[in-house]
């Protein structure tokens, strides 16, 4: 395990402090260690993923500012691979749900087994108590299962029969689904949505990239994939680079930025549901960790503008005349974006 920054040379404090001096724009904060570990989880992923750069720092991204992933896409553009290959790049507890119209809550959270010998209940933890938990498909269980999700995705816990059950940490929910469209799922609650840090749409590989694809399936890259990925990140590092990111510089004026646009879309005619406060706290945190990722320690503009679309899409929806349009909600994010003045 490497040294932690408190273990650090004070020349390398030293010499930190003198490149800020040379240079105004150099960070305040080393971020070489977030910087490795980060690219190392991309090494990892690159082993088996083809393209999908963006998805991976998005990834990155939620997994540093403690939050929820919602997958999107049609069957086949490797959501739940990119998942699985993402948890293993973890040293944590994984654990995988495959959601079906006939789960019930209890296949989720666990249930009380009676034991005659004691003459008393006893909690068996389900599936659901691990650090890393890829729910595939999400959208093709009932509301009833659903709603069982609402507390351990935002308290980090689960009662059952009075008692309260803490999650381990971290506690990461990455959910895939397919558009909802299509035969055999069912809309997600709002309520669930909201939960969700990010919800990210997983689309086509370009040309190049199906190329290359099938050039290595034609090599005889097979078997396990997962096999080639190594854990690369441990729960006490991931809580000191969380730790490194909740330090992150905001400007107050930032912060005025994110609440008028989160709160635009509670008055723009074309949506009938806004952004609830929760979505102004996840980008906000999002964009502490896109900027850490990318190697500054304060926040721009420009990182709450490129979170924006993952952090809204979810929690926004059309009125009945701008769907029949064939409007999106992206498209109203670009437009708030273009509405509200950016501070300088």
């Amino acid at each position: 395990m490497l040294p932690l920054a408190s273990d650090a040379a004070p020349v390398a404090a030293d010499s930190l402090a003198q490149s800020a001096l040379t240079d105004p724009l150099a960070p305040r904060t080393d971020f070489s260690r977030l910087a490795g570990r980060a690219e190392a989880v991309r090494r990892e992923l690159g082993k088996v993923i083809v393209g999908q750069q963006a998805l991976a720092e998005l990834l990155l991204t939620a997994l540093l500012a403690d939050g929820h992933v919602l997958l999107e896409g049609v069957p086949g553009v490797a959501k739940t691979l990119t998942a699985k290959l993402l948890a293993r790049t973890l040293d944590v507890p994984f654990s995988r749900l495959q959601f079906t119209p006939d789960l019930m809550p209890s296949d989720v959270l666990g249930t009380s087994v009676f034991r005659p010998g004691r003459g008393e209940f006893e909690f068996r933890p389900g599936p659901i108590f691990a650090s890393v938990v890829l729910i595939d498909e999400i959208n093709r269980a009932p509301a009833k299962t659903q709603s069982a999700l609402f507390e351990v995705m935002e308290e980090r816990q689960v009662t059952q029969d009075g008692t309260r059950y803490a999650m381990p940490a971290p506690f990461v929910v990455l959910a895939t689904q397919n558009p909802v469209e299509q035969e055999g799922t069912y809309r997600l609650p709002e309520a669930q949505l909201d939960r969700f840090l990010f919800k990210l749409n997983v689309g086509y590989p370009t040309l190049d990239e199906e190329v290359l694809i099938l050039q290595g399936h034609h090599a005889g890259f097979g078997g396990n994939p997962l096999e080639a990925v190594q854990a690369v990140l441990s729960a006490d590092d991931l809580r000191e680079l969380r730790g490194q990111v909740q330090r992150q510089h905001v400007e107050p004026k930032l912060l005025e930025y994110v609440a008028r646009l989160v709160g635009q879309t509670r008055v723009h005619k074309g949506l009938y549901l806004g952004a609830s406060p929760r979505a102004s706290l996840a980008l906000l945190n999002g964009a502490k960790a896109l900027a850490a990722l990318r190697g500054r320690d304060f926040v721009t503009p420009e990182d709450i503008q490129y979170l924006a679309p993952a952090v809204l899409r979810h929690r926004i929806q059309l009125t009945p005349d701008r769907e029949m349009e064939g409007g999106t909600p992206d498209d109203i994010v670009k437009q708030i974006l273009q509405q509200i003045e950016v501070p300088r």
